[in-house]
């Protein structure tokens, strides 16, 4: 596998990792309706908002071409060139996609679930944050204010506790991947890694108490995703770009940034494992996108250039789109194409379907 190699910034923030003739996953695309999952709910950050952010900030470039240009033909807020991978999940359930919760215009009274994340979210408040100098700088709508926005929309649709569990009991809800901003955003305001490494535990808490609350207001079924690996990502590969090559992996990912989501992932999994024991009776499954996007990586039949700037983001003016996204895993720099989505969701699917106790 060839190294990745940093080229000059002053380009685009488009254009990297070559998928070509990747082989998908062995999986059938329609597999979760065996769940027969009649909803699902979604927190998280921009891996899984469907028009959120753009509904608080219109002017960002989210809300312009060429997001969207692949499946939509027209930008929807959704930080890729087409689908995410909760797209690609619920069109395996037979689930129409996900509206946002912040769309007024949008047909919630159908009871087929609700997206509530927010691209550029962090799992800790801002309030918390702040208090170790740290600046979300899109968003406050953390996972704290997503879960207020849920609980809004049951008592919408719920008489009370027990009619609520009723209704949630055959839903869906995926709780993440979130807290990968948390870290984003202290490392890129000068944090240390061992500073941020200390955040961890922090943001492993919010995730639990809110996976707690999603199953106190009925959830039975749960899938708690982990981060990516950080350290393959452009906007990491540019923004701590290291001379020394003991510093990269066999892929050229940084070391440091993948030990660190690896430690996050550790120790959200060890959370799960108590979360299982608190709640017997419900199925509580953790998303590894680690190892999904890791797959996708590794098949790659090569790595290209990456070409990424933060002061010129796609979807700004004058800044060149990749003539061939779907050959692509990249799609701005921070977040993946929708083919990459689409394989990373088949592999999930692939490794969450035989946990999620579903019945032919």
């Amino acid at each position: 596998m060839a190294a990745i190699k940093a080229v000059s910034s002053l380009l685009s923030s488009l254009i990297v990792f070559f998928l070509l003739l990747l082989p998908h996953a062995c999986i059938d695309a329609q597999s979760l309706k065996v769940c027969k999952f009649d909803g699902i709910y979604q927190l998280g950050d921009s891996v899984s908002d469907t028009g959120n952010l753009i509904r608080e900030k219109p002017a960002l470039p989210f809300a312009r071409l060429p997001y969207g240009q692949t499946f939509f033909k027209k930008p929807t807020g959704r930080c890729s060139n087409g689908l995410l991978i909760i797209d690609y999940i619920a069109q395996a359930t037979g689930i129409p996609l996900l509206d946002p919760s912040l769309d007024k215009d949008a047909l919630f009274t159908r009871g087929r679930g609700e997206n509530f994340a927010v691209a550029g979210s962090t799992a800790l408040s801002a309030e918390v944050l702040a208090q170790k100098n740290i600046s979300p700088p899109l968003t406050n709508s953390s996972l704290s204010v997503q879960l207020d926005w849920m609980l809004t929309h049951f008592n919408g649709i719920c008489f009370n506790a027990k009619d609520c569990a009723e209704k949630l009991k055959t839903a869906l809800f995926i709780v993440g991947e979130i807290g990968g901003h948390d870290f984003e955003y202290a490392l890129f305001q000068g944090k240390s890694i061992e500073e941020v490494t200390h955040l961890v535990p922090k943001v492993v808490q919010a995730i639990k108490d809110a996976v707690t609350k999603v199953i106190s207001n009925g959830g039975a079924r749960v899938v708690v995703p982990g981060l990516f690996p950080i350290g393959c990502l452009p906007i990491y590969l540019t923004g701590f770009h290291a001379n020394n090559s003991a510093d990269y992996d066999e892929s050229h990912c940084l070391k440091r940034l993948n030990t660190l989501a690896i430690y996050h992932n550790d120790q959200l999994k060890r959370a799960i494992e108590v979360l299982r024991k608190e709640n017997p009776g419900v199925v509580i499954v953790y998303g590894d996108y680690y190892n999904a996007f890791q797959w996708v990586f590794s098949h790659a039949p090569r790595l290209g250039d990456y070409l990424f700037s933060k002061d010129r983001m796609c979807g700004n003016p004058g800044v060149p789109v990749c003539a061939n996204p779907d050959e692509r895993i990249s799609w701005d720099g921070v977040h993946m194409t929708s083919k990459a989505n689409q394989h990373i969701a088949n592999r999930l699917i692939q490794d969450i379907l035989p946990t999620l106790n579903c019945k032919a």
